[in-house]
This record gives C-alpha cells, structure tokens and sequence, in this order.
C-alpha cells in the first residue's frame, strides 16, 4: 500500500481556517489490502465534509443529527462490524481514522475538510498541522495561504521535526496583509538516511502570527450581510488579582502530580505582581488555610508561600466543596483589597470529591450561590480521573473556564501556560454594542474579563439595507470607564474580500456558525434542564444546516459494502 501523495491545504482568511487534507493511495500488491486513512485534526476544529473515491466511485460522508445516526450505528457494533472513526489522541488533537478494502492495483482517494476560528492566545494565533505519513511520500506538501486585511504583524513557522534538509523545502512569501507558506519537501529530504525508506516527516507542523491593531475599536469585517468583530485592545493598565490558589494534596496526588504542580506554583508565585493580592488552600479531606486572609505579593510574602509548597506533600481524601467554600469566605472577608481589581479561585484538583460534600450537584449549586457571580472560578483537572464535566459546569456557571492538564512530562508548563492567560486582566465588564433593529442572530456580546493577549470576538447578521454599521464598546479599565465608538461602512468592508480569489465562499456566516455552535454548547453545560434542550436544539438546527460535525450531530461514511462507519466529535468530559 503506496501513499503516493498527500496535500495538507489550508487557507486561513481573517482567523478563519479551512483546511483540506488529501490522501491518494495506491495498492500494489496482486491481492486486495486495506488502505488507511489518518489524521490528527485541532480540537477545536469542526470536521465539515469527508469522501472516499475507489476506482472513480464516491463515497460521500453524510451529517446527521447524533441520535438517529447513533441508533443504526449502535445495531452495527453489536455485529462487531465497526467502531468510531475519531478519537481524543492528546492535549490538543483528535484522530480521524479510517480504513476501507481496496482490489490489487486500485487507487483510492481520501479527502478530509475541518474548519476552525484561530483563538488568540498570549498575543499570537496559532495554526497546528500534525504531519505522520508513516511512510516516505512522492508527492508531500502543506500549503498555507493566510489573509488578514488588518495587516499581518508578524509570522513564524516552527517544527519538531525540521532538518537542515527540510528546512530547504520550506519557503515562505509575505506580503502586507497576505502569507503563502509552502513545505515541499522531495524523497530524499525525507528520509532518515540514505540506506533506509524511513521517514523523518513525524510531528508538529505550527505557524504562529497575530495581526496588526490600529483602530481602538476593534476591528470590523463584512461579507454578505454577515460581520465579525474583532476587539483586542492594548497596552492598557493591568488590574490589580486578588487570587487565591486551592490545591490538591490528595492521596492520588503523590509522586510525580505534586512535584509538578509545586513547579508550577513555584514559578507562578514568581510572577506574581506586588499590587496583586494571593493566598493558598491545601486541601485532603482536611481543608487548610495558610493564612485567614490575602496577602499583597511583597518579595518577603511571595519567599514565604514558597516555602510552604516545597513542604507540600500528598495524602488522605478529597473535599472540594469544603476547600472552595473557604475560598470564597477568605475573599468575602478580605479587607483593604484595591478599589479596581479582579478576584479570582484557581482550583487544581485531580479527583472526585470523596470527602464533605459529595453530591456534585449540591456542590456546583453551593458554590454558585455563595460566588454569587463576585469572582470567577478556574477549575484545572488534572490527568483523567477527575469528572471533567463537573468541573467544567462549575467554572462555566462562575464566570471562569475549565481546563485538563494532561499527565505528560510538560504538565507543569501547562499549569504555568494555563496562568499566564489569566494573569493579566485588562478590562471588565465588557459590553459590545450595535443597532438592535438591524442586527440579528448576535453572538455572546458582553463579557465579564479581557485578559491581556487575547481576543473578543462578535458575530451578527445585519439587515440588508444597512448603509453604516455603528458599535459602541463600553468596558471599565483600571483607571477608568471606557467608551469607545466606531462606525463601519458597509459598501467598503464588503469590497475587500471581493477580489480575493481564493476565499471559500460565505466564509463569515460560517464563521459565525462555528461561533455560535461553541457558545450554545458552553452556555448549555451551565444551563438548566430544560433551558439546555432549547440551546442545544439550536446548537444542532446550525450543524445541520452547515454541515459541522459538533457533538450534536456524527457523520456516517458508508464503505462499498454498505458497511457504515460513524464520525462523531468527542468533547473534553468524554
């Protein structure tokens, strides 16, 4: 079985990335053999089509909503005819995995397309290709073509498998507000050695950028009565934190989890800033507090905490409810906290609760009650035996996030990455907004935090006879309460993509579908019952009507023996 080429093309136009992964195969034997289909796509991505031509003969992937596909799917697997074709593979990946039966000396061609809205994440987006061909290719490439009408502010390509030889087949063009990155690396270049068909091609292929910022504003695009909003102010007082870590030290957490996690805090405390406020909650079954209230971050403060986490050591149970709600009574009670500032609970736990309160449900519900929407919650599950989803309802119903920390020899740069994301809040209170009457099917416009290096992002539909879109950001700053207004001239925006040959068509309505699928599906984790069926009802009528492949819907590929296989999307919480 000879894959004699694979093409990665991907076009990135203003955050939006549309990526088509090609895969012509051939089957040299003189018997029939299975060919294989594999690629590793971004998490965040949303797989919008799939076929398999044999001979000439297509084989279309159908989206479907996820219970009816499932049903039929089920009666399958009892057969023992099939299993899913996706599947979590890391921190930031999924695999998309199939294999069909193909005659002596047939061709069969595979075509993958994803589609992703690049999050800005400490000032750069970034686009993550995964390369493992598992063989030498003849004809290998990935192609990049990036627009971005803001301007393009600096762009970077990076590897972890680069030589001196690859990097030969790697050429980069840019321009003003346009890139084509180009990797074409021949046979030679990719083996290993001379002697042996080994490839090297096997690991990250990553291009970071960001984009240039004028306008205060933010920045508004327009195509065919759709508009994205971008808003990522800078160079803006930073709010004083008052944040208080609540760390597991649990029987679970022995042996490598704690000294990573004391890494981390190690170097957290280091960058810390003396305006910031900070204390620490240990907690096994018994809840400890290192001090009954918050410290501001003095170098004798900061040398102190340090040396409390050396001391840290794993054992006994788990009472979560019990150690967050000592959080919350220590903001509560705090004194002299600056008048402008950000409170915040980091919670970093790898368990279920098993001591206290045990209840899940009773829990979310106490801790958003005495939360009571004052700071926001950061809930870290590390490795996979926390339940994930009760994590992430907490954070998501207190104004924070979830996030996994996947047990590798880099968790503790996880910790730390996770961190620096919120470490630097800019703004509060944010709200985006634009002409009630000539707007609609807006997306989530107001927002409690802006954290330095990232991006706000709004998407809406406006009416057709709309000559001047005006939006109006109100926010409050550490130093003041903003006002900011900007008025977008809809003829002009729309003619910037109109001579850009390369765009996919109505890429602004899809992008403010892939938008709009990520927030219904995030409010319906918070929400409750009978709310969440409406939002997901929603969520589902946008994957159908734009073929996403989103946790709602599975995509079932039909092989040339009426075998069926089903795509489906896996999520974090499983």
């Amino acid at each position: 079985i000879e894959i004699y080429s694979l093409h990665v093309d991907c076009k990135v136009t203003s955050r939006f990335a549309h990526t088509v992964i090609t895969s012509r195969i051939v089957n040299r034997a003189n018997e029939s053999q299975e060919a294989t289909f594999e690629v590793e796509l971004p998490k965040t991505a949303f797989i919008t089509n799939f076929s398999m031509s044999i001979d000439g003969e297509v084989y279309p992937g159908i989206i479907k909503e996820k219970a009816a596909a499932q049903n039929k799917y089920d009666t399958a697997v009892s057969q023992g005819q099939s299993a899913g074709l996706v599947k979590i593979t890391d921190r930031k990946l999924e695999q998309f995995h199939v294999s069909v039966s193909i005659a002596a000396a047939s061709k069969v061609t595979f075509e993958l397309t994803y589609e992703e809205l690049l999050k800005r994440q400490l000032g750069k987006y970034e686009l993550l290709i995964k390369v493992r061909p598992k063989q030498l290719v003849k004809h290998f490439q990935i192609d990049v073509h990036i627009f971005e009408p803001q301007g393009i502010q600096f762009l970077e390509t990076d590897s972890t498998f680069m030589t001196n030889e690859l990097t030969e087949a790697l050429t980069k063009v840019q321009n003003e507000t346009k890139a084509h990155i180009l990797f074409k690396p021949t046979l030679d270049q990719q083996k290993k050695n001379s002697e042996l068909d080994e490839t090297l091609l096997n690991g990250d292929f990553v291009v970071r950028y960001d984009v240039k910022r004028e306008a205060t504003a933010g920045d508004i695009q327009i195509v065919n009565g759709y508009f994205v909003h971008y808003f990522a102010p800078q160079e803006m007082p930073t709010f004083p934190k008052n944040v208080i870590f609540v760390i597991d030290r649990s029987g679970s957490m022995t042996g490598r989890k704690i000294e990573q996690t004391k890494d981390a805090l190690l170097k957290i405390l280091q960058d810390l800033r003396p305006e910031d406020h900070f204390s620490f909650i240990t907690f096994n079954n018994k809840v400890v507090e290192w001090k009954s209230s918050l410290l501001p971050a003095t170098e004798e403060n900061v040398a102190s905490a340090a040396a409390l986490v050396q001391t840290l050591t794993a054992r006994g149970g788990t009472d979560i409810s019990g150690a967050l709600l000592a959080a919350v009574g220590v903001l509560d009670r705090a004194q002299g906290l600056p008048e402008r500032s950000v409170s915040m609970i980091i919670l970093l736990t790898d368990g279920q609760p098993t001591s206290g309160e045990r209840n899940v449900e009773v829990i979310q519900e106490n801790i958003r009650k005495a939360i009571n929407g004052k700071y926001a919650l950061f809930c870290l599950g590390f490795g996979f035996d926390v339940s994930y989803k009760f994590l992430e309802k907490m954070a998501l119903s207190n104004g924070g996030v979830a996030r996994r920390i996947y047990e590798n020899a880099d968790a503790a740069l996880q910790l730390q990455g996770f961190y620096q994301e919120v470490a630097t809040p800019i703004l509060m209170q944010i709200e985006m907004q634009y002409p009630e009457n000539s707007v609609e099917g807006l997306t989530k416009n107001n927002f409690k935090l802006f954290f330095e290096g990232s991006e706000i992002i709004v998407s809406g539909k406006i009416s057709d006879e709309l000559d001047l879109l005006p939006v109006e950001i109100k926010a409050q700053s550490h130093t003041s309460n903003l006002t900011l207004k900007e008025e977008a001239n809809v003829k002009e925006k729309e003619q910037i993509f109109q001579n850009q040959r390369y765009i996919f068509g109505n890429f602004i309505e899809r992008l403010w579908a892939y938008l709009n699928i990520q927030q219904l599906l995030e409010k319906a984790i918070s929400a409750q019952e009978e709310d969440q069926e409406a939002l997901e009802a929603l969520a589902l009528d946008l994957s159908l009507r734009y073929s996403f492949v989103t946790p709602l819907t599975s995509m079932v590929v039909t092989k040339p023996q009426q075998q069926e296989e089903l795509a489906n999307k896996p999520t974090e919480a499983g």
